[in-house]
């Protein structure tokens, strides 16, 4: 992935489409004077460029230094206008706020009955979308009006305004409530991590009970519902209950699903539920489901009707393929899924500006996972190192830990011993590092460390022991996370066996079908 340009106004023109720019153009020669002809020459100079450099601009003789920093502010604004204008007229939000500046407007002139009109209207239209915030600033505004200019449009105006104010304030209050929540769960998820033991577990569940014991969910609108079942998925993840997990996520989904005007005005939060749902299908290894729902996915996003924009196209990329891996990482079709690598590698390339690397890294560890599955391991290897050597990784030590323990694997599997005995040290260092190390961790470190000195007659046994000893481990809630990152028992089955993991995973996935 490219690293991220710095320069703000560099950034924005090269996320402009071909029509944007096109569209700016024509705005821009409306306002094209002698006096401002600079900062089109500026656009042009920063389009052609592949990157943000300011000698290049000062050297083309159009632009002084002095200039340069009041013309990038005023071109930014400009650029944002000019979006601004040419927005698709389907974007409810959009429609609201352009009738609430109409009414402004009407307002400043003393228009009094014209300004009400158009926010009645726009109140309405704003209750039937569920944009209670938008319609709460609506009646507010009335009651501005009516108490500056008597009206007498309606009898008894100001008792049905006052108790319009009070549900909707109400009602924002306790979406508020939830999604500082839901934001308060996913700050300790980061800090913190999974829980890892009972007084962790019993802590988040006091916290969480606490801040929701006196809510009515029977009362909820549809933002109160998302916000709730929000709240409720983090916490399931937090506490590792993969249950609740998928019980909450299904009910974000289903929400959006019997609400589908919601799908096309909440695209973003359409799409996260839809990726929650589908990794918690993912944990209890629901293949069926987890197809049919991926699929329901690409239907819907590929819906003309779908919004579309570069965050929307990123997201729905990130998240279809993210997924895509996961169904053949579930189902053992490592053969099969080679092919989206190369593919992925490709749409990286064009997302990149929109998103980070621990994304990118992600799907580093998901390729490298494919490769370990179709024996492949010095392309395995080649992934994990790109994780591994990776500095900026600090949110996802997780994915680190795990990198460096499918390289062990990996290199193991190659005979490469003198390797094996450098990574064994530099991951025992690592993991001592770690804040959140797990059992799992700890055995296969342990176990690796080993291999070595065992003779060759005891290493199937060997084998066989460590496996008893990881699916005792995998019955441990604050454990079997792990297991989801890094298949070791299946590993080991394919050792003691003496057949090839990708036919081991398959069979089970038969066995499990969900």
């Amino acid at each position: 992935m490219a690293n991220h340009q710095k320069d703000f106004l560099f950034v924005l023109i090269k996320s402009l489409s071909k029509s944007e720019k096109r569209q700016f153009k024509i705005f821009a020669s409306r306002l094209e004077t002698s006096s401002n002809t600079k900062f089109i020459e500026l656009f042009n100079i920063l389009d052609k460029s592949e990157v943000y450099d300011e000698k290049l601009i000062l050297k083309s003789g159009v632009i002084q230094k002095v200039q340069l920093s009041n013309l990038k502010s005023y071109l930014y604004k400009q650029i944002l206008v000019s979006i601004r204008l040419n927005i698709p007229s389907q974007n409810i939000r959009y429609q609201l706020r352009e009738q609430m500046d109409f009414a402004v407007i009407l307002y400043n002139k003393g228009l009094y009955k014209q300004s009400l009109k158009i926010l009645d209207k726009t109140k309405q239209q704003a209750l039937e979308n569920d944009e209670k915030y938008m319609a709460y600033e609506i009646v507010e505004f009335e009651k501005l009006i009516e108490s500056q200019y008597i009206t007498r449009s309606i009898q008894g105006r100001a008792d049905e305004l006052v108790i319009q104010a009070k549900e909707l304030n109400y009602r924002n209050t306790i979406s508020s409530k939830l999604s500082n929540l839901s934001l308060q769960l996913y700050g300790i998820m980061l800090k913190t991590g999974y829980v890892k033991n009972d007084q962790e577990y019993k802590y988040i569940d006091d916290y969480f009970n606490r801040h929701i014991a006196k809510l009515d969910e029977s009362k909820f609108g549809f933002r109160e519902k998302y916000w709730f079942y929000n709240a409720n998925l983090w916490r399931s993840f937090l506490v590792q209950d993969f249950l609740a997990s998928y019980k909450y996520a299904y009910k974000w989904v289903q929400l959006f699903y019997d609400n589908p005007n919601m799908i096309y005005l909440n695209p973003v939060f359409f799409l996260k539920g839809n990726h929650y749902f589908l990794e918690s299908l993912y944990m209890l290894k629901y293949k069926s489901n987890f197809k049919k729902y991926l699929n329901l996915l690409e239907e819907t996003i590929a819906d003309p009707k779908f919004p579309a924009n570069d965050n929307i196209a990123s997201l729905s990329f990130l998240y279809v393929y993210n997924n895509k891996l996961n169904l053949h990482i579930l189902a053992g079709t490592f053969a099969e899924s080679e092919y989206l690598i190369p593919e992925i590698l490709e749409k990286l390339k064009i997302h990149s500006e929109h998103l980070d690397e621990h994304h990118e890294m992600l799907f580093f560890y998901k390729f490298a996972s494919i490769y370990f599955g179709n024996e492949k391991y010095n392309e395995c290897i080649n992934y994990l190192d790109k994780i591994i050597n990776n500095k900026n990784l600090t949110m996802r030590e997780d994915l680190m830990c795990f990198a460096r323990l499918l390289s062990l694997i990996a290199h193991y599997e190659l005979g490469k011993d003198y390797y094996l005995e450098n990574h064994l040290k530099s991951t025992y260092k690592f993991l001592l590092k770690m804040n959140d190390l797990h059992e799992v961790q700890k055995e296969i470190i342990k176990f690796l460390r080993n291999l070595n000195n065992f003779y060759p007659a005891d290493i199937k046994k060997e084998f066989k022991k460590m496996h008893a000893r990881f699916v005792e481990l995998e019955k441990n809630t604050y454990e079997k996370r792990a297991f989801l990152y890094l298949d070791i028992i299946s590993w080991l089955e394919s050792k003691i066996e003496n057949r090839k993991i990708a036919d081991i995973i398959r069979e089970k996935a038969k066995l499990n079908n969900r």
